[in-house]
């Protein structure tokens, strides 16, 4: 069987290995889904040819359109969509078609970065206020830089998926950007309390979720 070829479990074995050690089959239903869909696209990319960095790059065009489509909010919506489909793809692009390298890992995780600062630059043109929206960012970066240190420590078995995971943070601007977009056809002033609300509510996951994984950690040490 060819690598562009995994079945679901030989990907989620290989995918485990990239990402700290936690099993995306015992993720919960959203993260789960999310990741299964990335494996199918994935594939079909790499057995025709398109490469993971080509798929890193056009998702980073995508996030950096969000900001500037912001007086469009459910357009925007659809184009974090589209980029966190991009995001999820490169990956599984590169383990299905064992191209996989440090080098592209790193370049996915910087543009992971940057497309959500987009995304929150975008929150904060529609109205959310600024000190939410950089602390909704540093959250989320800490989350990952937390991670990123244990991974790099050896600690390979602190595997937890926490509720400030990416795919959570996609679908808080997903559906922050399209409530967004709705209520601006009720009332002009609406969508900034919207994104408001939205990104109180990244606050508050980002804040948990990093709370979980340093809980997860301190018991790996223990």
């Amino acid at each position: 069987m060819g690598r562009d070829r995994l079945s679901w479990d030989e990907y989620a074995v290989a995918w485990a290995r990239l990402h700290g050690g936690f099993d995306p089959r015992k993720a919960g239903p959203m993260v789960r889904g999310w990741l299964r869909v990335a494996y199918v696209i994935g594939s079909g990319l790499a057995r025709i040819g398109i490469s993971p960095g080509g798929v890193t790059f056009a998702g980073l065009v995508l996030c950096v359109s969000v900001p500037v489509l912001a007086g469009r909010p459910a357009l925007a919506a659809v184009f974090v969509l589209l980029a966190a489909m991009a995001d999820s793809a490169d990956g599984a692009t590169a383990v299905v078609s064992g191209r996989a390298t440090r080098l592209g890992y790193l370049y996915d995780s910087v543009a992971d970065r940057l497309g959500e600062a987009a995304w929150l630059m975008a929150f904060w043109l529609v109205g959310a206020p600024g000190i939410l929206v950089v602390t909704a960012g540093g959250l989320s970066w800490l989350h990952e830089y937390v991670r990123a240190r244990v991974a790099a420590a050896g600690m390979r078995d602190i595997g937890v998926v926490t509720v400030g995971e990416r795919p959570t943070r996609v679908s808080i601007a997903f559906v922050g950007l399209l409530l967004a977009g709705a209520v601006e056809l009720v009332q002009a002033d609406l969508p900034a309390g919207t994104i408001t609300v939205v990104t109180a509510v990244w606050v508050l996951l980002a804040l948990v979720g990093l709370l979980q994984l340093l809980a997860a950690f301190h018991r790996a040490m223990r």
